[in-house]
């Protein structure tokens, strides 16, 4: 084994050194070679995580010592029905899960919507954040910055663009906490997640801040961002896109599919957000972090981010007529169809099964997002209103369904 000696130096004995090889250990013989090597010190068997598809050497710059790739259970749901600014027209959407009934549920919950006449759905936010914080000598000057900042945006936008072509410094906002500040940087960062990027930018500006400020240091990373945390800030929106989702269901609708009444869901809305208060939940929802987790894992995103992209708000409201209104606002939904894992392996395929791929897309995979998730809390919802919870996820999760026909979708998931 060529080793890279410089990557081993240092750190213990080499023999216990997970193999890099020069370059990384990349090629098909370097990746087959660090796998055996885990086989023999491990004693497990990697025949399936050596059975993969995608070429090794685009692995490089999204993990580091690969051994191959593991597989996750694709499922589609369909049809959805949705009309958006972006996302308009029929979808089937892939859900990468191993959660029986899951895809079944969110299924149900599309065939009701889209009967209904499909789901209206809007972006009205686009950024993500960064929040570096600054020390000063003393509170004085921390305010006095504070003060000087938004009327130098200007010169930080043109700092910030000396790092990107595609990230744009859209804004800040400066809070003084005793004799530091946290400064909040807002950028818009296209079809890309762009944390990288907007880290390499944010990085310049601070540089810029505490040359030309009485800033004595910084740190890039303050926590106040909610970068793949849930948050109270994240109710507010300004990490990622911030979606909206709704559609009216008539009560015959209601019935046919969901099996369930307006009423029912509008009673067990009101008590579950009891709940949701009772813990001390941020926002309230069934289950949106299930619906994010397969769609991010299908279509190449950035899964760590359903800790911020999970945090919004359901409601089930019964109208005049007695029909049933349900929304879902994702005030910080984090979804991408450039960089990251969006070009590797069976994320483009997955993409492409709802024309989200390439530049231009983000927005219209925001909406089909909020849309999916907004029949996920429908059928949950309608679920356990009716008691059926348990019986469904029986039937479709933990025991083998039977191998026959049914034209009528449970509605149990694998959340809780």
């Amino acid at each position: 084994m060529e080793q890279n000696g410089n990557q081993n130096r240092g750190t213990g004995d080499r023999a216990d050194l997970v193999p890099r090889f020069a370059g990384q250990g990349y090629t098909c013989e370097q990746v087959a070679e660090r796998r055996a090597w885990v086989e023999a010190k491990t004693g497990a068997s990697l025949e399936l995580v050596g059975s993969y598809s995608i070429p090794s050497e685009d692995l490089r710059g999204n993990v580091e010592n690969p051994v191959g790739a593991c597989q996750v259970p694709l499922g589609v749901a369909g049809p959805l029905d949705v009309a958006g600014e972006h996302a308009q027209g029929r979808f089937y959407v892939p859900l990468a899960t191993t959660e029986g009934a899951l895809v079944r549920s969110y299924e149900r919950g599309m065939v009701a919507l889209t009967r209904a006449g499909g789901v209206t759905a809007r972006v009205s936010l686009d950024r993500n954040r960064i929040c570096p914080v600054f020390c000063f000598p003393d509170v004085a000057s921390a305010h006095a910055v504070a003060a000087e900042l938004p009327e130098r945006l200007d010169v930080l936008r043109a700092e910030a663009a000396e790092t990107t072509r595609h990230g744009r410094l859209a804004g800040l906002d400066c809070q003084p906490v005793g004799r530091d500040l946290f400064v909040t940087l807002s950028f818009a960062t296209g079809d890309a997640h762009g944390m990288n990027m907007i880290a390499a930018a944010a990085d310049r500006v601070c540089r810029w801040i505490v040359e030309h400020t009485a800033a004595e240091r910084y740190l890039l990373f303050s926590g106040a961002s909610s970068e793949k945390r849930a948050s109270g800030s994240i109710l507010a929106g300004g990490k990622g896109k911030r979606v909206v989702a709704g559609a009216r269901l008539p009560r015959r609708t209601v019935r046919a599919v969901l099996q369930t009444t307006p009423e029912r869901l509008v009673d067990l809305w009101q008590h579950t957000v009891v709940g949701h208060l009772q813990a001390g939940t941020f926002g309230y929802n069934g289950h949106f972090a299930n619906g994010l987790t397969a769609l991010f894992i299908a279509c190449g995103q950035d899964v760590a981010n359903v800790a911020n992209a999970a945090v919004g708000i359901t409601r089930f409201e019964q109208t005049e007529d007695g029909d049933l209104y349900a929304s879902v606002t994702l005030p910080s939904l984090t979804v991408a169809t450039v960089g990251g894992g969006t070009g590797l392996g069976t994320a483009p395929e997955c993409l492409a099964m709802v024309g989200c791929v390439g530049s231009g897309k983000a927005l219209k995979l925001a909406e089909i997002a909020a849309a999916t998730l907004l029949a996920g809390e429908l059928s949950m919802g309608a679920a356990i209103a009716e008691g059926q919870f348990v019986d469904a996820h029986e039937q479709y999760g933990r025991n083998r369904p039977p191998a026959v026909d049914d034209p009528h979708p449970a509605g149990g998931e694998g959340g809780g």
